[in-house]
């Protein structure tokens, strides 16, 4: 063989690997997934795909996040009121209070309250029809709506997520605002930002003041990544929800009431999300109701709270992982539990042992009534993250109507988050469809006997899913 065409027959050769290699790359929609470390510092609560891009207490977040924020500069109109901005960059890594200008907060404040307020990017939400969440506003048992308790207890630990507060907080205040504000609080736990987030934060408090809601702000030093993890999640979970349980606010809180808290991950969330939560945890007569997070690990959506959800009749994972962590089963969802399945399909509600996935709505009794904490894993205990114990004790004190509500699809950005809506629906879109009728759950009253233990890909197995509780 010549030398010419050897080299012809290699240079052949070298190219089909290349473009073997570009089809692979480009078009497996998990190739981009990063596996975690051996180790449990990075799966888990908090799923850190990316650690040195995450904020570092928030469960479920995706590693992806948004690129450095600007400053948004308004110009001399009244400060209520921006008009124009003029993008300039915010100090970096700066614990002072020049982090955000004052004209910048009160950008960030605005848009937060106004909900038609353009000045700052964030997804668009659809109108909503309010006939469907008419009877959710706050009422006693007899239908009295002057009653002076609280009926939402609304929660978020947040950290460094500045470009989102316009959509997330401004959701949760549009929300608050049609369920009666008066019987509304908001408990914001803050993880002393370098962005500006709690500047934002707690300049928002006169609004709410005077929108007659009550409104909980604190900054914490507690930090997952120093010592046990789960544990100083459950921690910041737990302080979230601290002015619910403070025994000076139990005027407030009645533990006959079906007080709801929503606790939200830092989603792009539309009001219709949250108050279709909200919905079916009434309509379905269930203790806590669940979204699905979506997440883009390639060109296509991927669940992304698997490793905290588990399915009812087998107790598996959402989708499977071998041991080597790759997902490219991610799309096989409920693959080995039909009625999941075939429900997800109908986009209608199905019950499960555990979930999380970005955003819920759980009955507050069995914390009021002082059974239920959130907490990190005991001795012998499977390693696996607050949310997931949370179930597990929901499930152990009775509690076990827990449902995903598939209309509700969230991700972690304004930018993915509008393009999950376009590819999942927008939740009044897909319970506004023709012929779309909320449909009950069957109810299943005992848990699966064995659920998936998953304290790192390489190592899966399945134990009793009551071990190490009390009398066990």
């Amino acid at each position: 063989m010549s030398r010419a065409v050897l080299f012809a027959w290699q240079a052949a050769f070298c190219l089909s690997i290349i473009l073997s290699l570009y089809w692979y790359l480009g078009h497996d929609q998990l190739s981009n997934v990063h596996t975690p470390p051996s180790s449990f510092s990075g799966l888990g609560t908090g799923h850190d795909h990316d650690s040195n891009q995450r904020h570092w207490w928030v469960s479920g977040t995706p590693g992806k996040v948004l690129p450095t924020h600007t400053a948004v500069s308004v110009s001399q109109a009244p400060s209520a009121t921006p008009t124009t901005a003029a993008i300039t960059p915010a100090s970096n890594k700066t614990t002072g209070n020049d982090v955000l200008p004052p004209s910048n907060r009160t950008a960030y404040v605005h848009a937060i309250i106004h909900p038609d307020d353009k000045t700052l990017p964030r997804l668009k939400c659809p109108s909503f029809n309010s006939s469907r969440y008419e009877y959710l506003k706050a009422q006693d048992d007899e239908g009295d709506t002057n009653t002076s308790t609280i009926q939402y207890f609304f929660a978020l630990d947040i950290r460094e997520r500045l470009p989102l507060l316009p959509r997330l907080l401004g959701s949760i205040v549009e929300a608050i605002r049609f369920l009666g504000p008066e019987h509304c609080a908001l408990s914001i736990i803050e993880g002393n930002s370098y962005d500006g987030t709690g500047q934002v934060l707690e300049a928002l408090r006169s609004d709410l003041d005077a929108l007659h809601i009550r409104y909980y702000f604190n900054s914490s030093v507690v930090n997952p990544k120093e010592g046990h993890r789960i544990d100083k999640l459950a921690k910041l979970r737990n302080l979230a929800l601290e002015p619910m349980l403070n025994p000076n606010n139990a005027h407030l809180y009645n533990n006959d009431a079906n007080t709801t808290v929503v606790f939200l991950n830092d989603v792009a969330i539309c009001p219709d999300d949250i108050l279709e939560l909200v919905h079916q945890r009434h309509f379905l007569g269930a203790d806590m109701t669940c979204a699905m997070d979506w997440t883009y690990a390639g060109r296509d959506p991927t669940f992304y709270d698997v490793w905290v959800a588990r399915t009812l009749a087998g107790g598996d994972s959402f989708f499977e992982i071998p041991s080597d962590g790759n997902w490219n089963s991610a799309w096989n969802l409920f693959w080995d539990e039909p009625t999941a399945r075939q429900r997800f399909s109908a986009k209608q509600p199905f019950q499960v042992f555990s979930c999380w996935n970005g955003a819920t709505a759980f009955t507050a009794k069995p914390f009021l009534e002082n059974k239920i904490r959130f907490r990190g894993p005991r001795k012998d205990e499977c390693m696996q993250g607050e949310p997931q114990l949370l179930c597990k004790d929901l499930w152990w004190h009775g509690y076990a109507k827990i449902a995903v509500v598939p209309t509700v699809n969230l991700e972690y950005s304004d930018e993915k988050g509008k393009q999950i809506k376009e590819a999942k629906g927008f939740t009044s879109h897909l319970v506004g469809a023709e012929g779309h009728k909320d449909e009950a759950i069957q109810w299943q009253a005992s848990p699966p006997e064995k659920v998936k233990c998953m304290p790192d890909y390489a190592h899966q197995f399945f134990e009793e899913w009551n071990k190490t509780q009390p009398g066990e």
